[in-house]
């Protein structure tokens, strides 16, 4: 087991009678926020109605800054950034899902920094503070509300670059399951997607093979994604289901999870960026086309073969009487099936108009940030990439 420091610093709020207590929280750092929202659609189911009645009563000042799209861009984080300095705000509050908040964090440390926040996305200067930021969660899959990661897109350059550092990480979110009720069935399956791809990210990649516990509490929350979110498609009100989806993606990247996982390695990560980053794709729906194509990939590695093989038995019921190589096949086919037919994404890139045209290019970037090869169990070089991709065609 690794050596490790563990210390997650967000204070979660689970349930919708906790969420009285946001308007205490934040007024304890600032008497004044930034509100920073996606398209509106928290006006028309009155989370933004609600959510704003407590700050009013706890005589917190509100700034809005709203327009946070899918995959955040950069130029919005700019304008997020001038409109934080110009409100003299000293705090930051994201009602959303992923994106929002993603945006809500490189706004907030933008707003202590004199410079272009791409200086501090970019990794051209150290990111050291940030004002102190607060979320309640609309979407359940990106795990940012208690993650200290944020992921931007450069639509300019065509680079999607994640900026991970402490300082971002939430001081306090507020997770309502009730909140997620009239989330799409389209975004709550990207969303599921997502949670999966987090522990793949982590879990197939540990160099260790003395992480049973680890192991074990990863299995049990992609089971419970694989368990609920069909019933959260078939009844988009059900409490428990919604709630164990909300849970679970908020342990994907809370630390919690993949805190011994020794060379762990965003791989998958690191390949969707480069689809959201040149074609807008929803990160959860690249991550599920890219999933059961790079385990077929890498599944002649004997290490990633024994890995897949526990993954299908134990969390997507593959019999365990099956030998290995039958085994990983039925649990390439169960993930599928899972993916694409009981969530209904669309199973090819080519089913999202995306041809092989900048392919090349795509790969050299996705490995280029990481010294040339995606380093794993099993290293991808660019050419390794571009064949994954093709199989995603």
């Amino acid at each position: 087991m690794a050596n490790f420091i563990f210390n997650p610093t967000t204070k979660v709020y689970f349930g919708k009678e906790n969420l009285l207590s946001l308007g205490g929280e934040i007024a304890a750092c600032s008497t004044k926020i930034l509100l920073v929202y996606g398209g509106g659609s928290i006006k028309e189911n009155g989370i933004y109605d609600e959510v704003v009645a407590i700050l009013q009563k706890a005589n917190v000042e509100i700034a809005e800054f709203h327009g946070v799209e899918s995959n955040p861009r950069l130029s919005t984080v700019r304008r997020g950034t001038e409109a934080a300095k110009a409100s003299g705000i000293g705090a930051v509050l994201a009602i959303g899902g992923g994106s929002v908040i993603d945006c809500a964090k490189a706004v907030a440390a933008g707003a202590v920094y004199e410079g272009d926040p791409w200086d501090l996305l970019s990794y051209k200067v150290p990111t050291e503070k940030a004002l102190p930021i607060f979320t309640v969660l609309t979407m359940s899959g990106t795990g940012s509300e208690m993650s200290s990661g944020s992921v931007i897109t450069n639509e300019e350059t065509k680079e999607k670059i994640g900026l991970d550092n402490p300082c971002l990480r939430p001081k306090a979110s507020f997770l309502v399951p009730e909140f997620t009720y009239t989330v799409s069935p389209y975004q709550t399956a990207s969303g599921s997607a997502d949670v999966i791809s987090h522990f793949f990210d982590f879990y197939y990649f540990a160099k260790a093979d003395n992480l049973s516990m680890q192991r074990s509490i990863m299995e049990s929350i992609m089971g419970t994604v694989v368990k609920y979110t069909p019933l959260a498609l078939k009844e988009p009100d059900n409490y428990e289901a919604r709630a164990n989806l909300m849970w679970a993606a908020a342990w994907g990247c809370s630390a919690i999870a993949d805190s011994f996982a020794t060379g762990a390695s965003m791989v998958l990560h690191f390949m969707e960026h480069e689809l959201s980053a040149y074609y807008d794709v929803t990160h959860g729906h690249g991550l599920a086309i890219l999933m059961p194509r790079w385990m077929e990939y890498v599944s002649k590695d004997e290490t990633m073969a024994k890995l897949f093989h526990r993954f299908g038995v134990n969390v997507m019921g593959v019999d365990k009487s099956l030998g290995e190589a039958e085994g990983i096949k039925a649990t390439i086919v169960a993930l599928s099936h899972f993916l694409f037919d009981e969530l209904g994404l669309k199973s090819r890139l080519s089913d999202l108009n995306i041809d092989d045209k900048h392919f090349d290019e795509m790969a050299e970037e996705a490995c280029r940030l990481n010294g040339g090869t995606l380093q794993a169990l099993v290293p991808l070089t660019a050419e390794d990439v571009v064949k994954i991709f093709k199989m995603c065609l």
